[in-house]
């Protein structure tokens, strides 16, 4: 029985389309720079909001309408659930989709029962994934939701925690594996303190460099050859997350040794509450050479926490296309939507209008921002503006020719430096609002 019957697939239909269940922007089989849209996005469904979202907030109960979903907490139900699933993306026209363990299997009485639960929903998965063609863009364990992680996983004070961590991490790395999936991630929503007054902070991060270095052995010893993808989040539910941006992901795989084997999973919601841009976290991660995924969503400024939203503003979607551009787009990862409909868009068409104007933004800014670097316009500027390191003293500087005692040698023969040019950052402004 369909969980979507009014709902045909969704086409590409192109700008002129006013039909609000169409793509206006996306089409799959376009080639931009050398590549379809469809390469180039990777696009991707969360299982967690779209199919485990209730609505529910910390003020109200449940919302949302899910004929398909009893309620329940059975295998039975997770596989119907699942079928749902895959119906919502066959029609989609995504890829990928992307799992928390917890999220496509109930939790059973004990550790054993729960691996049983998830490897009962697993076989429905996998036939699925056989039947339409949509592949697993990455696994994960919820190590945050039961009361047993209420001081973090791997970096709990409870010593069994950790163990049971570990144990929820090596099922979920095989299932992972079954499923063909080409990353798994690691976010840490609970691995942080809410005061410094009861932790052992340098305890709590090698306990976490240990845990993720386990991990990798584990993936060696039964061939999970994907990205491992860290995903950086500042605060929420711990007042201090030690995953907290870019630089400190970056700072903590180079100081426990797992640079060779991870890489970020980049979030726009938790970018901005690290008090960052989008733009400036991925531009961050690609000069690293860490750049492997992004969660496509938005927060809203006014809440200030993670709202989850769906991205439907144009300049952010175009500011993330022009770095992943940039760097060589993504490789393993994809554009993965970690987005919920709002508590009042309770109706299964609903996820519809949501997931196709997500998609569409995205389409229009890769667009947009091909557009921009075919122009070349911006990169001419950009090049134009650093042009003192291309020849003289700067060219000397970047070829390590010069040390500080040239450089005074340099400065008092010249007497001052040459004269500093604008960075006319309103007209730059201005040239990418002609694009949009």
């Amino acid at each position: 029985m369909s969980a979507f019957p009014e709902i045909s697939k969704i086409q590409y239909e192109g700008p002129e389309s006013t039909d609000l269940l169409s793509y206006r922007w996306y089409n799959a089989e376009e080639v931009i720079e050398g590549k379809t849209m469809q390469d180039h996005l990777r696009l991707s469904v969360v299982y967690w909001h779209t199919f485990r979202g209730t609505g529910s907030d910390p003020f109200g109960a449940p919302t949302m309408v899910r004929p398909w979903d009893d309620g329940s907490e059975s295998v039975e139900n997770a596989c119907n659930r699942a079928r749902a699933a895959f119906e919502f993306m066959e029609k989609l026209g995504v890829p990928f989709y992307a799992f928390h363990d917890r999220d496509v299997a109930p939790e059973g009485a004990s550790l054993a029962e729960s691996h049983a639960n998830l490897d009962a929903v697993c076989a429905v998965l996998q036939e699925e994934q056989q039947r339409t063609g949509i592949k697993l863009l990455w696994g994960t364990a919820n190590l945050f939701s039961n009361p047993r992680y209420m001081h973090g996983a791997s970096t709990s004070c409870n010593a069994d925690a950790f163990a049971y961590g570990a144990a929820q991490v090596k099922k979920c790395l095989e299932v992972t594996l079954e499923l063909g999936g080409e990353n798994y991630v690691f976010w840490g929503g609970r691995e942080g303190y809410q005061t410094l007054y009861n932790t052992d902070l340098k305890r709590e991060i090698d306990h976490m460099g240990q845990f993720m270095n386990m991990a990798v052995d584990y993936a060696n010893k039964i061939g999970f050859e994907g990205t491992f993808l860290i995903e950086p989040k500042p605060k929420e539910p711990t007042k201090h997350q030690y995953d907290s941006d870019v630089a400190a992901c970056i700072n903590f795989l180079r100081s426990y040794g797992l640079m060779e084997r991870f890489k970020l999973n980049i979030e726009t919601n938790h970018a901005t509450l690290a008090g960052h841009t989008m733009m400036h976290e991925l531009d961050y991660a690609g000069a690293q050479d860490m750049l492997g995924s992004i969660d496509a969503n938005t927060g809203d400024l006014l809440l200030g926490w993670d709202t989850d939203q769906f991205l439907t503003d144009n300049y952010v979607a175009t500011q993330i296309m022009l770095v992943l551009l940039k760097y060589g787009g993504l490789t393993s990862g994809g554009v993965n939507f970690d987005a919920k409909v709002r508590r009042e868009s309770f109706e299964p068409i609903d996820l519809f209008y949501a997931h196709v104007g997500g998609i569409d933004c995205f389409a229009r800014g890769l667009r947009i921002a091909a557009a921009i670097r075919a122009d070349g316009k911006l990169d001419q500027f950009v090049t134009d503006r650093y042009g003192s390191w291309d020849t003289g003293v700067g060219a000397d500087i970047e070829a390590n020719n010069h040390d500080f005692e040239s450089l005074e040698a340099y400065m008092l023969e010249q007497g001052e430096i040459t004269a500093n040019v604008s960075g006319r950052q309103e007209m730059v402004e201005n040239l990418i609002n002609q694009y949009m």
